[in-house]
């Protein structure tokens, strides 16, 4: 192809504009495949080069011999008589390989770095392992794992997913996506809440029970704009769109704050909390409401207390006022004497006090404990030492000679009166 072939280079840049790859590309190609081509001759000279003239398309092979440390030493003009055809039969296959390979790594830099993102693609192929998204001009894979368990995909719907990963394969980059990742709610409520794509409020923190409920903690940087109202919108519009993308997921969107007691409050919405006591050893958050107030904060199965432990990174132990008030008279209001149980000789369980005295029937202290849940001083509160249930047992004992001696004081009393 010793002559100028202007229409060769049209058609090669038509087909460059079309898939959008440069003209050099598929030039480089041509040339790498046109010399394995000539190689194959059984008169090639074995080092050879392919130009391609730019301007003109003219073909030239150039045979060459090179040293010891691959430099060129002579080089001559070894364009076959034929290689017009050679070419014209390579550069159709060689092309088109070349596309396929440019357009897999356009594809792929398109996507790569991008975990983290949000897509919208259609449902295109769904079964027990996964459900594939076409995003355009490359698929998502939506696994089995990544699905909420009672959402359905019918074919043709529009789904928005959460890039989790893009990897590199040889038919082209594989997209894993995401419904169930945390990061979803966030990029929704980006998508739907321009204070938040502007940087002014900010989510600190999430938790998410995929299909059931969220919860988000929100922050402002500018203390004029309100971040639960910002995301909620005006009559809750904004947190509307997400929820009808969820498919009906609850979010509950609460303010974010650097005390961890406030933090906790908040989390725990809708319930109202009277108290919050942090241990910062065990990280354990121990939080009073309300008795009409537990259930609430609980939630279904525990679902708000666990979401609101996953938001704040707190252990969260809740208890209602009757029961913070029915431990500490049980346990902390009284001073009980130390001892162990044991079996005596009828083999029967009894509370050996370590201090000596007699021993104590479960029957016993059971109703001393009972007595001191009710208000009534128990023998403890006495002695601070004593056990309830000999105290007890003592109170039945005495209790004869407490009448007889009230009985001898009443004369004693008659003349002292009339004197």
């Amino acid at each position: 192809m010793s002559k100028p072939n202007f229409e060769f280079l049209d058609a090669l840049g038509q087909i460059a504009r079309d898939k959008g790859i440069s003209v050099e590309t598929l030039l480089d190609a041509l040339a790498n495949a046109l010399v394995a081509a000539y190689k194959r001759r059984p008169d090639a000279a074995e080092e050879a080069v392919v130009t391609i003239d730019p301007e003109s398309g003219e073909i030239r092979v150039y045979g060459q011999e090179l040293d010891e440390d691959g430099n060129v030493i002579r080089e001559w003009d070894d364009t076959p008589d034929d290689f017009g055809r050679i070419a014209a039969q390579t550069a159709k296959q060689v092309i088109f390989q070349r596309i396929r390979e440019v357009e897999r790594d356009m594809k792929y830099e398109e996507y790569a770095g991008r975990e983290g993102d949000i897509v919208t693609g259609i449902v295109q192929q769904t079964d027990n392992r996964y459900t594939l998204l076409d995003l355009g001009k490359v698929e998502a894979l939506l696994p089995q794992a990544e699905q909420v368990s009672y959402e359905r995909y019918e074919h043709g719907a529009r789904l928005k997913a959460y890039i989790v990963e893009v990897r590199k394969t040889t038919k082209g980059p594989q997209i894993v996506v995401s419904r169930t990742h945390p990061g979803l709610i966030k990029r929704l409520f980006e998508l739907e809440v321009p204070e938040i794509s502007s940087g002014v409020v900010e989510i600190k923190a999430a938790a998410r029970e995929p299909g059931h409920r969220t919860k988000i903690a929100v922050w402002s940087n500018d203390p004029n704009v309100d971040p639960v109202g910002a995301c909620v919108g005006a009559r809750g519009s904004r947190v509307r769109m997400v929820t009808n993308e969820l498919r009906g997921e609850r979010v509950d969107v609460v303010p974010f704050s650097d005390d961890p007691v406030e933090l906790i409050q908040n989390a725990l919405a809708p319930a109202r909390v009277r108290e919050v006591r942090l241990d910062d050893e065990t990280g354990t958050a121990t939080v009073v409401v309300s008795d009409y107030q537990l259930s609430l904060a609980i939630g279904k199965e525990g679902q708000n207390a666990r979401l609101a432990a996953r938001l704040t990174g707190w252990r969260i132990d809740i208890k209602s006022e009757t029961q913070l008030e029915e431990e500490e008279a049980g346990y902390g209001g009284q001073e009980w004497a130390e001892g162990e149980w044991v079996q005596n000789e009828a083999g029967e369980m009894v509370w050996r006090p370590a201090e000596g005295g007699e021993d104590i029937s479960a029957e016993q202290w059971s109703h001393a404990a009972e007595e001191q849940v009710d208000g009534a001083e128990g023998p403890a509160a006495e002695s601070g030492k004593a056990a309830a249930g000999e105290e007890a047992k003592s109170e039945e004992v005495a209790q004869e000679p407490a009448e007889s001696e009230a009985k001898e004081v009443e004369p004693a009393e008659t003349p002292g009166g009339g004197g």
